[in-house]
């Protein structure tokens, strides 16, 4: 049986994000010396764990220039495309790399978008599983320790997340459960899954 996947942001072809995009450290966003570099690791590392007929989300801003969607065509899976604000390019350049090209997507409860959604557009949705945000993620205001802690209702799958590699449905869902989130619709309120 198919496995499914999740990735955020791989911006193949991106020098930026390996040589001036940095952490809030100073550490290079990347751990690559160059696109180059960065772009073949990531494909060995895609490659080692999504199999021909697997399902893989991506979820957004796969490449940064048109001459690297090729790339795409050495992926391996069933891709379907939550497109970015990076995904730019007209439709028919991405169809010859992924099945479905969508906003966004709901599964199992959970909403899978580039941009994280409004804390007021959550409503039923136990979990927004996003992109984005590279190594940040969404944060929220406790009172009762008066500090920032990580929104649970939020779940970043950033490549600088998931070790540069798209990872499982159930490996998303025990990081979830693991930091307190929810998986499922809130208060039974959802539609049938769509595929």
């Amino acid at each position: 049986m198919p496995t499914t996947f999740l990735v955020s942001d791989t911006h193949f072809g991106h020098e930026k994000t390996c040589t001036v995009f940095k952490r809030a450290d100073g550490s290079p966003l990347r751990p690559f010396k160059d696109a180059e570099e960065m772009d073949e690791e990531m494909i060995k590392r895609w490659n080692d764990r999504v199999r021909p007929k697997d399902k893989v989300y991506h979820l957004g801003d796969v490449v940064i220039n048109r001459k690297f969607l090729s790339v795409l065509g050495r992926l391996n899976g069933d891709k379907v495309l939550i497109r970015g604000n990076h995904d730019i390019f007209k439709l028919e350049d991405y169809t010859p790399y992924f099945r479905d090209i969508r906003g966004c997507h709901v599964m199992n409860g959970m909403i899978f978008t580039h941009i994280p959604v409004h804390e007021e557009s959550l409503g039923r949705f136990g979990t927004n599983v996003h992109g984005h945000l590279h190594y940040n993620r969404v944060m929220r205001m406790d009172t009762y320790l008066s500090k920032s802690v990580v929104d649970v209702r939020y779940h970043c799958v950033c490549v600088e997340q998931t070790d540069f590699a798209p990872i499982t449905l159930e490996e998303v869902n025990e990081r979830i459960v693991k930091e307190g989130g929810h998986i499922g619709f809130r208060n039974g309120n959802g539609a049938l899954e769509v595929s």
